[in-house]
């Protein structure tokens, strides 16, 4: 699927390093990079409520990232998906009274609109679940035949069986057990695994935590025929299968929200490391959570901030990159009429403090290496803003090279 259109990245003097994230698995910093070819996979969106301040905050999280490791040096090879079939998909469609595609492809296209208005670099695989469903199908059978997926009794033994993956059984096949991830305890895990669409209590099932792979065909829901048998596929599988078949195994860096630590992440690794013996990826990192009038940010609320709606009442889709930037991506924050104003005032000061060369000034190359210090470590944009403050402040030798590293790594043209 066409993803949108690539904003420029002007190239700068010198080179950067890759940078250090936090990875989840470990708890701790590491080093974001595998050779010369750094490969990301950042979970889509679900194509309703498009796109909300919680998802903005998240890609361009990984933006940044792309935008550090082209200044080191590195090719990216970016993969992200759109869950296009999905129970809150349908469920939204038929509340509206919109027919599930209409509803997706009109999400999908204001999406890709948000996106490239807030210069985020879009992926080279765009890749919808609807576009691969014959490749997902295979996938949940070879993890039947390996044994690491079983099939469950649905009501109307007509329609044919669910099938659940083994995640004890999967454990014995690769570089994965439950909890590897996410490092949660068994209580949170089936926590999280009820409140974000898991069914603990299914009837028939081995473990409680055991995720659906393939859901078989029901009365009055949307359904394909597959080679085991009619029906689509689960949440978890969708995005090992397409990250697999785009990225390869071991790839750099797994990202999305912190709400899908688990069982997102989580089961997406499993399922992967059961197909290839492999790791999913060398790190998984995430992206807090963006709240609005005190609670999270959420479709289920409704409360939600939306980037077509500030755009659409004239807000500098510039000032939306500094709000979101103002905060460590990690951290979890929330939404408000000064965070808006506080970044319009930003952006007024870089645009007059960078218009011309001050003499006697700060040189443009010390800004441009603390620009990246920060950014090196772990994506440090509260701190790179801070750098640009002070330089916007007292002024550059050469305005023309801040202008452009502010360009090129905080995606802001001034």
């Amino acid at each position: 699927m066409k993803a949108w259109n690539r904003p420029l990245v002007p190239t700068l003097p010198g080179e950067s390093l890759a940078p250090c994230l936090y990875d989840t698995a470990t708890d701790g910093l590491v080093e974001a990079h595998t050779g010369d070819i750094a490969r990301l996979y950042v979970c889509g969106i679900t194509p309703y409520d498009a796109t909300h301040m919680g998802h903005a905050a998240t890609y361009l999280a990984y933006d940044t990232l792309q935008r550090v490791w082209l200044d080191a040096g590195l090719e990216v090879h970016y993969a992200q998906n759109i869950t296009d079939i999905d129970d809150p998909l349908l469920e939204r469609a038929a509340a509206t009274g919109v027919d599930w595609r209409d509803l997706a492809q009109s999400q999908v296209e204001l999406f890709r609109g948000d996106m490239e208005a807030l210069s985020i670099l879009p992926p080279e695989n765009y890749v919808a679940v609807t576009e691969v469903l014959d490749e997902i199908a295979e996938a949940v059978r070879r993890l039947l035949v390996a044994g690491a997926a079983y099939s469950v009794p649905t009501p109307d033994s007509s329609v044919g069986d669910d099938i659940y993956f083994d995640s004890a059984q999967a454990a014995t096949l690769g570089p994965w057990s439950l909890g590897e991830v996410s490092n949660y305890d068994a209580d949170t895990m089936l926590r999280f695994f009820t409140e974000r669409g898991g069914d603990p209590d299914r009837a028939g099932k081995r473990d409680r935590l055991d995720p659906l792979l393939w859901r078989a065909a029901r009365e009055d829901e949307p359904s394909w025929p597959s080679s085991v048998g009619r029906g689509r596929p689960g949440w978890h599988i969708e995005c090992s299968v397409i990250a697999l078949m785009e990225l390869g195994t071991d790839f750099t860096v797994q990202g999305g929200g912190s709400d899908l630590v688990f069982p997102h992440h989580e089961l997406s690794a499993g399922h992967a490391a059961a197909l290839s013996g492999h790791p999913l990826a060398r790190v998984y990192s995430h992206a807090g959570l963006v709240a609005y009038e005190g609670e999270k940010m959420s479709k289920s609320l409704g409360n939600l901030v939306l980037v077509s709606r500030l755009i659409a009442d004239n807000v500098d889709p510039r000032a939306i990159r500094l709000a979101i930037l103002a905060h460590h991506y990690r951290s979890d924050w929330e939404w408000t009429a000064s965070v808006l104003s506080d970044a319009q005032d930003r952006l007024r000061t870089w645009i007059d403090g960078f218009a011309a060369d001050s003499a006697g000034a700060r040189e443009g190359t010390e800004v441009l290496s603390e620009l990246r210090t920060a950014l090196r470590n772990d994506l440090d944009t509260p701190e790179a803003l801070s750098v640009i403050d002070a330089a916007a402040h007292s002024g550059v030798t050469d305005s023309e090279l801040a202008r452009r590293a502010i360009h090129a790594l905080l995606g802001v043209e001034v």
